[in-house]
């Protein structure tokens, strides 16, 4: 019996253990199946996840051809407010001390948003002062720039704020508001717009400025196109501005669009401009810089980085190669500037370089110096 009993309990002791008898290879197979159960689960998520990337990837051409609208909203990006949460009739929060916002009215009840920031030197009598004082200063020496923004963002973007804290500091007005659809200012976007506001800004100016002061027009990226479609439109009316000065410009918005990162991923995809490059055109969106330099009779200054990722330096260079062959330029100095790669200035930050009083200096209605004089490439 004691025997017998003994062998009960070792079978009763050899059930309990884990991992021991009939359960024990039984529960180490469960377990070791485990580790590649899970592996397999990851992978088939992951395959899942491709599949629905390469859905997405495949349908956005046909969203974008079904859905111009969709194409022009990714030019103007005027939906973009960065950054965020400033009073755009505030200037002085941004250090803007000397500058005063207004609103203009280019059609029946459309508003647009401006600014006027005095020549820094101004600053102190600037304080307090209202609308008829900072008109008043126009009658000045010194001389206007007409800024016109690109894409995305306000006139309160930061890039852009810096920039006209260094041109007062050289001693110049500067004018810039946001396009109907920008900022605070009324309406929706389009091309058109774009160019007519600024054509009215313009003349809102040339009936302040004394005659004999310079008046110039500025354009940044997107606002090249707009630029370069106003000077069209002043020298056929046979009323150029001093100086038209293009910073980060390009040929077209066809080549831009073929050219910009966010092309990238389709730009080798057969049908590429059917796709998304005739979308533009269906808006009626051109800005067709390369085209309008044949009918401009001003001064031209080129300004383009060499490590611009947005507008790549290429396309700066073979603008400036259409202006320096155009007939309506013949007489007019154009002149590019190239910045090295080594300075970093990429496609916002130009402003930074202390050569640029000097590049501005040689605006004037009859030519600008050699831009190999000028050249910064070696400047830090």
């Amino acid at each position: 019996m004691r025997k017998r009993n003994n062998r009960e309990d070792s079978d009763r002791d050899l059930k309990q253990r884990p991992g021991s008898g009939a359960a024990g290879p039984a529960a180490g197979r469960e377990g070791g199946m485990g580790k590649p159960f899970r592996r397999l689960g990851l992978l088939g998520k992951m395959k899942k996840m491709m599949l629905w990337l390469l859905v997405v990837y495949v349908f956005i051409p046909f969203i974008v051809k079904l859905c111009p609208s969709i194409q022009a909203k990714l030019v103007f990006l005027n939906f973009v407010r960065m950054p965020y949460f400033i009073d755009l009739k505030r200037p002085l929060d941004l250090g803007l001390n000397h500058t005063r916002n207004l609103y203009l009215e280019p059609e029946a009840g459309l508003k647009i948003g401006v600014w006027h920031t005095t020549p820094a030197l101004m600053w102190r009598a600037a304080e307090g002062k209202r609308g008829d004082w900072y008109d008043s200063t126009f009658s000045s020496s010194h001389p206007v720039i007409l800024y016109l923004h690109g894409n995305a963002g306000t006139r309160g973007g930061d890039h852009r704020v810096q920039l006209y804290k260094v041109l007062s500091s050289f001693g110049y007005h500067v004018v810039t508001f946001d396009y109907r659809g920008w900022g605070d200012s009324d309406g929706s976007p389009s091309e058109g717009g774009m160019t007519s506001d600024s054509l009215f800004v313009y003349d809102w100016l040339k009936r302040r400025v004394d005659d004999k002061t310079p008046l110039y027009i500025w354009g940044h990226s997107l606002g090249t196109g707009v630029a370069t479609n106003l000077v069209r439109e002043l020298c056929d009316k046979g009323s150029p501005p001093d100086a038209l000065i293009l910073e980060s410009p390009f040929t077209n918005i066809r080549e831009e669009a073929r050219s910009h990162p966010f092309s990238m991923v389709y730009r080798y995809l057969p049908g590429f401009d059917w796709f998304f490059l005739d979308a533009i055109t269906a808006n009626n969106i051109r800005f067709a810089s390369d085209e309008n330099v044949n009918h401009i009779s001003c001064p031209v200054l080129i300004l383009h980085a060499e490590d611009d990722p947005v507008v790549p330096f290429q396309l700066g260079k073979k603008l400036y190669s259409e202006a320096s062959q155009s007939q309506s330029l013949s007489g007019h100095k154009v002149q590019f500037v190239p910045f090295s790669s080594a300075l970093a200035y990429k496609h916002k930050f130009i402003y930074r370089s202390p050569e640029l009083p000097n590049i501005l200096s040689t605006c004037s209605r009859t030519s600008f110096r050699s831009s190999l004089a000028l050249h910064p490439r070696d400047q830090r």
